[in-house]
């Protein structure tokens, strides 16, 4: 599953979560499907979790959540997505926010809404 996922096999994964698989299954590491094909730089992947209730505020062992492994990545597809479904661009222990200042990315930074603490 976690394949599919890393190579954003959109169909397959929607079929497996609606014959039941877990929407949510994470792997040894805390990852999510969804952190995977949001890591991975698949929108259709992501769309497809998301719109079957994949939580976006999940962090993987590491604090890490699914909007800032595609900040880091850089996929716009996949953030607008993300925060289209409400994932907070503060959560995690290592935030999408913190995570476009700190790899110098202000064409994710500028995708994210505002910080409401200034």
């Amino acid at each position: 599953m976690f394949d599919l996922a890393r190579s954003g096999a959109a169909e397959e994964l929607a079929g497996y979560v609606d014959a039941g698989l877990p929407v949510d299954l994470t792997n040894d590491r805390g990852d999510t499907l969804l952190l995977l094909a949001a890591y991975h730089a698949h929108p259709d992947a992501v769309r497809v979790l998301l719109a079957r209730g994949a939580d976006t505020s999940r962090t993987n062992d590491r604090g890490q959540t699914p909007l800032a492994a595609a900040v880091f990545r850089r996929s716009s597809e996949v953030v607008t997505a993300l925060l289209a479904a409400g994932a907070d661009p503060d959560a995690g222990s290592s935030s999408a926010r913190e995570t476009a200042r700190f790899f110098e990315l202000p064409e994710m930074e500028a995708l994210l809404p505002r910080d409401p603490r200034g």
